[in-house]
């Protein structure tokens, strides 16, 4: 990634103080770990995360109730052991534990009906870098699975994903979402969300 990423920059068109990095699911994952590993993106979007592999290893897909441990030992993470046989490669791929050494502000998208990696690994992520304070929200739209299905949450997120790189590529300011937060009891569509028209912020 990083060697890729380098190339393009060293072809002149572009801003390597201005990268930005954007993942879901297993390249959610990716996105988070690789914010531990450099400082090459001044922003990233993560979604639907599996932040830390020893307490998703113990639990269940949701939607067809697997057990994940065959997730972590044979298949996408190809560990190739048990966490009792070997829990350091576990720790080793889990961004939770180099949360401390993110430095990229980060958006993270986990919704709570989630039926393939449990909503409580993106819950995980960011009380540990709000505990670290670092910059960083999450965004969880109700009763949606792995990424929005509905049309308003998709607009919704696709919004609000913008403007958080907008405010750290571009420059633009930041939105009111963003400084102040919406609490989870005041949660509804376009709530906080500013729209950027052609006439500016509405």
């Amino acid at each position: 990634m990083i060697p890729g990423v380098s190339h393009l920059i060293s072809q002149g068109f572009v801003d390597k103080d201005r990268v930005g990095i954007q993942g879901h699911s297993w390249s959610g994952y990716q996105t988070a770990y690789i914010l531990t590993r450099t400082n090459m993106f001044k922003a990233a979007e993560a979604g639907a995360i599996v932040a830390n592999m020893t307490s998703a290893y113990g639990g269940i897909r949701w939607e067809s109730g697997r057990a994940r441990m065959f997730q972590y030992e044979k298949a996408q993470s190809r560990l190739g052991v048990s966490l009792w046989d070997n829990p350091l490669p576990y720790i080793e791929n889990s961004p939770l534990f180099f949360a401390n050494k993110i430095e990229t502000p980060i958006l993270l998208l986990h919704n709570d009906a989630d039926g393939a990696v449990p909503w409580y690994q993106g819950i995980e992520m960011y009380l540990a870098m709000r505990r670290l304070d670092k910059p960083t929200w999450m965004l969880n739209y109700n009763g949606e699975p792995h990424w929005p299905v509905k049309r308003e949450n998709r607009i919704d997120f696709q919004t609000r994903m913008m403007q958080f790189f907008d405010h750290y590529l571009k420059d633009a300011p930041m939105p009111r979402w963003m400084e102040r937060g919406v609490p989870a009891i005041e949660k509804g569509i376009y709530q906080g969300l500013e729209l950027v028209g052609e006439d500016g912020v509405q």
